[in-house]
């Protein structure tokens, strides 16, 4: 029998920050009982699992991938120079067979799941794997990790239905601009190395003040897609209370990271958005129980 150590497994959850699963993992949720609630499916744990898994190991190929292609870089900059590859915890090779391992992990769960989900996997796949590469030629790059998590909403969706759905997309471009936005916020402590590197993003084309803004204005268009759904799906108070824990969590990170002051950076981009998607959640749940 294969024993593998628990530090060993520790290393690895910390490689691919297993805890951050938290940001969309509730969105797939949202999106598998919007699902439900709209072909009046019954709830089948099996799927339910399945979609899961399918985002647990697509989330653990994609930031294991970013480890592994980013490890030269990561090991110049003092803030990540500790992290497992580049500080011999984990070797890369063996962080590159993770990689693969999970993409294959991933593609099985969608084969299991149906036809449409299977077929989508290797773009799927594509998006959340070739994120790591852009920040190397565009500024852009917060969009397409916005774009990768934003596969969540839709994705669970696809897994009941087979089919597309305005209602799950509007989630999907709330995500889409959520996680952009913050991860604007994110690249702030990184833009003089960033600017060493040639490497690129919204901080270093525009400065810290601009690209704080640029995360705002996200974070608006997040909560437009929020409010809009909630409009277009005819929900009940639960969501409307949800929306206002969420929207108020998006723009109180803004309080906490200032041009000149990036010491609350960690709370602002885990404690707050982790809280704002888990409630969020929730509420939702509570109303499509409601409906």
């Amino acid at each position: 029998m294969l024993f593998i150590p628990n530090k060993t497994i520790g290393n690895y959850f910390s490689l691919i920050k297993f805890s951050h699963t938290i940001f969309a993992l509730p969105f797939a949720i949202i999106g598998y009982f919007l699902a439900i609630e709209s072909s009046n499916k019954s709830f089948e744990p099996k799927l339910f699992l399945l979609i899961i898994l399918s985002m647990i190991f697509a989330r653990s190929s994609a930031m294991a991938f970013n480890r592994y292609i980013d490890r030269k870089i990561d090991k110049k900059n003092l803030r990540t120079s500790l992290r497992e590859i580049p500080s011999g915890i984990i070797k890369s090779q063996s962080a590159l067979f993770f990689v693969v391992i999970n993409c294959f992990l991933f593609i099985v769960c969608t084969y299991f799941i149906n036809k449409i989900c299977f077929y989508l996997s290797p773009i799927a796949l594509s998006v959340i794997l070739g994120y790591s590469l852009t920040k190397r030629f565009t500024a852009l790059c917060h969009l397409i990790l916005g774009v990768g998590l934003s596969l969540a909403p839709i994705g669970a969706y696809l897994a009941v239905t087979g089919k597309f759905n305005w209602l799950p997309l509007f989630f999907s471009f709330a995500v889409l601009f959520w996680v952009s936005g913050f991860d604007i916020i994110y690249a702030l402590q990184d833009e003089e190395f960033d600017k060493s590197e040639n490497l690129k993003s919204i901080p270093v084309w525009l400065g810290k003040r601009a690209a704080i803004m640029v995360s705002i204005i996200f974070h608006i268009i997040s909560a437009s897609f929020i409010v809009f759904a909630g409009f277009y799906g005819h929900f009940s108070m639960s969501y409307w209370i949800g929306t206002l824990i969420f929207t108020g969590l998006l723009f109180y990170q803004h309080t906490l990271v200032k041009h000149n002051d990036l010491s609350k950076i960690n709370i602002a981009f885990f404690t707050t958005n982790g809280i704002a998607s888990i409630v969020f959640g929730l509420f939702v749940l509570i109303a499509l129980l409601l409906k």
